[in-house]
């Protein structure tokens, strides 16, 4: 199930993506008497492709507030404007909305009149990246699949805020002003169906509480973590792509088993403190490890299953996954250890 998910969510944004980049293309080679009918009810600063009556782009036009959106449009472009305030009465008729791009504005918390968001029944896409936002706007529509804050001001996040966002699968809060206080243990409550999480480039030096427990990919990178709780990954048994670069983990603060985790398939420690490898799952496949303070590898250590067996008996389909390995940026001298190319036989490439 979660691997369908994850192809539909790929394919929505590649269909998006070359919709986006054809569309003024097909509107040029139409016949101007076509797109009459689009353009009586086409807000003047705006450009509706007659091909697309559901888009409507007024991206780039230096708008200061949002035009009335016609009730045909689903997909709503208002990026790179200069637009402060998110009113109701723009969208009175436009009760089929699914998406709006509000990238690099100028709308502050105060400029969102209360409900102007949360009247939207049908979005299921709000992109409100590179605004004056100090805190997560709300309330929300409650059919939200994807919610993109990052680059704003936010370091509050108001109690509940997430709690009926339950067809949620991502949210992006990357690079805003949150600290450990903000992230409380029912923060992300509600959040049952939340597939990737991106707390990056924040001021956090713990890992974040309660997590839901459906998240595959979490986004670490750029704090100032020190320590990972022990047992901390049991609570997120599906986590795939952890990412925790740019922190300040060093040995003392990664227990024994921490991650040892056979879920994680992609783990990045690159720019931390480690003077050594931390134990690993078999199950692992890509291990970054870059611009750490390591000084040498011992494959028998790091191996996650017996060398010695291996070496008697072979790995009976067991084999040690890990297929990437990046330990450049280190005190590491050439040549590989043997060791490691004895335990880890699907290694295709080892940087170092």
């Amino acid at each position: 199930m979660t691997l369908k998910v994850c192809t539909s969510l790929l394919l929505l944004f590649l269909v998006g993506s070359v919709w986006t980049r054809t569309v003024r293309q097909v509107y040029d080679e139409l016949d101007p008497e076509h797109w009459s009918h689009y353009t009586s009810e086409c807000p003047r600063e705006c450009f509706c492709p007659p091909s697309f009556p559901n888009a409507l782009y007024c991206d780039n036009k230096g708008l200061k507030e949002i035009p009335p959106i016609p009730a045909r449009i689903w997909y709503l472009y208002l990026q790179n404007n200069l637009i402060e305030t998110l009113s109701e009465k723009p969208f009175v008729n436009a009760t089929h909305l699914r998406w709006i791009n509000l990238n690099k504005n100028k709308i502050t918390n105060g400029g969102i009149e209360s409900g102007a968001l949360s009247k939207l029944k049908r979005l299921l896409y709000l992109f409100l990246e590179d605004n004056e936002l100090e805190e997560v706007p709300a309330p929300l529509p409650v059919g939200l699949e994807q919610l993109r804050l990052a680059r704003n001001k936010i370091s509050r996040i108001p109690e509940g805020v997430f709690s009926s966002l339950e067809n949620l699968t991502m949210l992006d809060l990357h690079q805003n002003s949150l600290l450990d206080s903000a992230l409380q243990s029912d923060t992300f409550q509600g959040l049952n169906n939340l597939m990737q999480l991106n707390i990056a480039k924040n001021s956090l030096k713990k890992m974040p509480l309660s997590i839901p427990a459906n998240t595959l990919q979490l986004f670490l990178d750029n704090n100032s973590i020190e320590v990972i709780p022990e047992n901390y990954f049991s609570t997120i048994p599906k986590v795939t792509f952890l990412r925790l670069n740019y922190n300040k983990l060093s040995d003392d603060g990664i227990p024994p088993s921490g991650f040892n985790v056979s879920s994680i398939l992609d783990l990045q420690l690159s720019h931390n403190q480690l003077t050594k490898i931390p134990p690993i799952n078999a199950h692992l496949e890509h291990l970054h490890l870059d611009h750490n303070k390591i000084k040498s590898v011992n494959g028998t250590q790091i191996c996650p299953v017996s060398i010695a067996l291996a070496e008697d008996y072979g790995f009976h389909g067991n084999s040690p996954r890990l297929r990437y390995l990046r330990l450049d940026g280190n005190e590491i001298q050439p040549p590989i250890p043997l060791d490691i190319m004895v335990c880890f036989r699907l290694l295709q490439a080892v940087i170092i």
